[in-house]
């Protein structure tokens, strides 16, 4: 992936939406676009957002699972298993 080819200015970005729509659906490559030679935002197709979404609801499960572990906040698997086959025979 080259971002430096994805760093467009923002004039570009207002005469050109249908054509970025379509190249970052197809490439889903993010485009990085700039103001006055800055940084400004970074565009990405729907599907990477979701993704990214997904990923970081993900990671933030795993803290708090880490947390809760630290915390002493758990049950040793078997006592868990143990207590699931007890639900399954009654």
């Amino acid at each position: 992936m080259n971002y430096a080819t994805q760093i467009k200015p923002i004039s570009y970005l207002k005469s050109h939406a249908a054509e970025i729509v379509k190249t970052l659906t197809e490439s889903r490559e993010p485009m990085l676009v700039t103001q006055n030679g800055e940084a400004k935002m970074v565009v990405i197709d729907i599907k990477t957002w979701e993704e990214q979404e997904e990923t970081l609801a993900l990671l933030k499960l795993l803290a708090m699972g880490n947390k809760q572990i630290e915390a002493g906040e758990f049950r040793p698997a078997d006592e868990v298993f143990a207590s699931l086959e007890k639900e399954d025979q009654e």
